[in-house]
């Protein structure tokens, strides 16, 4: 298993509407193609105005297959550009499970 973790950096005084979108539109497009919804967080201390959410695959290739899916469909192509208005800055990383987490 895999987990991916994207850090968005939100627009100042777009975080609610970011957020709006997210439990009303978004998560209905990408969790039935995306799959396995780790969590969403927002910060509280540290940096401020970033969105973190994490999705759990199987491996690199069903996070491809499953990224291009998404990316595929149109109502998520129709969705996008209303959700990246939004964002400043976008960090994505790819988290390996070590033997010993509880997520495996």
């Amino acid at each position: 298993m895999i987990v991916e973790e994207r850090i968005y950096r939100i627009r100042n005084g777009r975080m609610n509407r970011y957020l709006q979108l997210v439990r009303e539109e978004g998560l209905a497009i990408q969790q039935p193609i995306l799959g396995q919804l780790v969590g969403y967080f927002t910060t509280e201390i540290g940096a401020l105005s970033q969105v973190t959410h994490m999705w759990a695959y199987a491996d690199l290739e069903d996070r491809r297959v499953r990224r291009q899916q998404l990316a595929d469909d149109p109502r998520w192509q129709a969705f996008l550009p209303r959700l990246v208005e939004n964002i400043e800055q976008a960090e994505n990383r790819i988290l390996l499970p070590t033997d010993f987490s509880p997520l495996r």
